[in-house]
């Protein structure tokens, strides 16, 4: 073994043959005494921690001699490690700041440990707590440098899944690190947007693999640390020159994680939500990791979860969360949840056929709440049941007056959650609710947005099923914005579309857009599905998405959601909207016409 190990490094300056009691690293004392050689080269040879030598003599600094442990770490025979810099463990990860740490050391000759991502043969990353040692020769020269490496993957501080820092081991990492001056310490959280349909449609062996490919990406980005987090939630931690910089940076993280993600059973393009916030360089960490994740939950409710940037308001619409949160099992027993109704109106006729239920909280303390404030937390909850239950049988039996003795019966739609589908016998619920009030089931449209449609297909295909055949209908709301929509035509036994707003605003500007609904209400003709058009807010609108053929309107050109005393006028009155409609004075002249 010594002779293997004599011939890989060769003698030391001045000709000696290499002598391991000479190298501080392979002296062992006992009793001030010396072990053999062949004891310390045995040693080496056996110890857990992986070893290399590199020879700071030979042009590039090779690796001299690894030990079975680093083959063993690294999944790289000797054979392919001999002759290489250290460096190529790094793979193309050149950015960490630790190895800032080791190119100093190298120079000066000194001992160094850091913990850096490191990669091994097939492509894996592992953190490597790398100890550096220099060897000099009998005059005091540096000839060797000996790195001892140890897999800290599963150490205290790391996420097991990924490699990456995990939440405590980010705080230690800022704790430990010397602030540069006059710099700002930006902290930016993401989080994967729907990251749970991975999960249910591909399996969470796809998902496991989606976060390291995720993380593999974020480890390239030059900071301070990177962490996970969450489930699907990172951290990121970078020292910048002045808070105008920070945008940028957050704008470069999420351009690498744009590009599709090619995984082992699934091709994904992912999107992610971002908040960051920025402090002073001694700012503290835990309430830096705060304030991005107020602005993260700010970016989950943004259309297209634009990146967003921490405000004091942030903070305060946090701690609101909390309390609706608390409160929100109490509002159906305290009578504190309403509805408000968006007519709907035949575009050929002008008559009120419909309306859109919409649930409204009266919050003591914050007043009237739309529902995109509350109801995630209710779905988070479990209160959503509750809810979705109350919601069902008092829209139904309103329905069921409104109808009583009406000629031309009105029909109500009502938004429902997924939670309430894969939770409950939904089925069941609608047959019992139907049964008590009375309400005819063609009366009654259950609205669910594109979201809903990923998880769980077979179950949710047979209770539309059913529910279609019980009379009740079924209709995709905000279409056009959420994946696969074209299948869920074929898929789904669908009764209505709802074309969003976003594809009918300024419709009469875009040619584009006039295509997309175009085709829109020509698939629904052919599949015997009708096309509502919501969001219309002008003449010109409504003129056009009638010329293409869609059957029914909403929005605030023919009126805005009405509290259910205005409603009730406005079915009294039996308005016909024509040309020239204006709606708030209209209903202004309804309600001065009722006093």
């Amino acid at each position: 073994m010594i002779s293997e190990v004599n011939e890989a490094l060769g003698p030391p300056t001045g000709g000696s043959v290499f002598k391991p009691a000479r190298w501080p690293l392979l002296r062992a004392r006992s009793n001030q005494s010396t072990f053999p050689p062949s004891a310390i080269a045995l040693a080496l040879e056996n110890c857990s921690d992986g070893l290399l030598i590199a020879d700071m003599r030979m042009r590039g600094q090779p690796i001299v001699h690894v030990n079975p442990a680093f083959e063993s770490i690294t999944g790289y025979p000797a054979a392919e490690a001999i002759g290489k810099n250290c460096r190529y463990l790094q793979g193309s990860d050149r950015l960490q700041p630790e190895i800032a740490d080791i190119r100093a050391a190298l120079i000066e000759g000194r001992s160094c440990s850091v913990t850096l991502r490191n990669y091994r043969r097939d492509g894996t990353m592992f953190r490597n707590a790398l100890r550096l040692i220099p060897l000099r020769d009998d005059a005091g020269q540096l000839t060797h440098f000996v790195g001892l490496i140890r897999d800290a993957s599963h150490a205290v501080g790391i996420d097991r899944l990924t490699g990456l820092l995990d939440q405590y081991g980010l705080f230690d990492r800022l704790s430990a690190r010397v602030p540069r001056a006059s710099t700002t310490l930006l902290m930016v959280k993401l989080d994967m947007v729907r990251f749970q349909d991975v999960n249910s449609g591909f399996g969470y062996d796809v998902g496991d693999e989606l976060l390291r490919a995720a993380a593999a990406r974020l480890a390239t980005v030059s900071g301070i640390a990177v962490a996970r987090v969450g489930t699907n939630s990172f951290a990121l931690v970078f020292e910048i020159d002045d808070s105008s910089e920070a945008a940028a940076a957050v704008d470069d993280v999420l351009g690498l994680l744009k590009p599709r993600f090619v995984l082992p059973g699934a091709s994904l393009t992912v999107q992610f939500a971002a908040g960051f916030a920025v402090g002073p360089v001694d700012a503290d960490a835990l309430q830096l990791m705060r304030q991005a994740g107020a602005a993260l939950q700010r970016s989950k409710l943004k259309p297209g979860h634009l990146p967003h940037a921490f405000a004091a308001a942030d903070e305060r619409d946090a701690r609101n969360r909390i309390r609706l949160a608390s409160e929100l099992p109490t509002a159906v027993p305290n009578q504190e949840l309403l509805f408000h109704y968006q007519p709907q109106f035949d575009l050929g006729s002008g008559q009120l056929v419909g309306a859109e239920a919409l649930l409204r909280w009266n919050h003591g303390a914050f007043g009237l709440q739309p529902p995109g404030r509350f109801i995630g937390i209710a779905e988070e909850t479990g209160a959503i049941l509750d809810i979705g239950a109350w919601g069902l049988r008092t829209i139904a039996a309103y329905t069921a007056q409104v109808n009583r003795g009406r000629p031309a019966p009105i029909r109500f739609a009502f938004n429902v959650s997924v939670v309430e589908f894969t939770q409950r016998d939904m089925v069941t619920l609608v047959q019992q609710v139907l049964d008590e009030t009375g309400c005819r089931a063609e009366w009654l449209t259950l609205e669910l947005t594109e979201d809903l449609m990923a998880p769980e297909p077979e179950n949710l295909r047979r209770a539309f099923g059913e529910l279609r055949r019980l009379g009740v209908g079924i209709c995709v709301d905000d279409f056009g914005t959420g994946y696969s929509n074209l299948r869920y035509l074929e898929c789904f036994p669908l009764s209505e579309i709802k074309v969003d707003r976003s594809f009918v605003h300024e419709l009469v500007h875009s040619s584009a857009k006039r295509i997309i609904v175009e085709s829109v209400v020509k698939l629904g003709a052919a599949l015997n599905i009708r096309v509502v058009a919501e969001g219309i807010e002008t003449e010109a609108e409504r003129a056009i998405v009638r010329e293409l053929g869609c059957s029914i309107g909403q929005g605030f050109l023919f009126a805005a959601p009405l509290e259910e005393l205005q409603f009730h006028k406005l079915l009294d009155e039996k308005p016909v909207v024509r040309e020239g409609w204006d709606a708030r004075r209209y209903l202004t002249a309804m309600d001065g016409g009722g006093t």
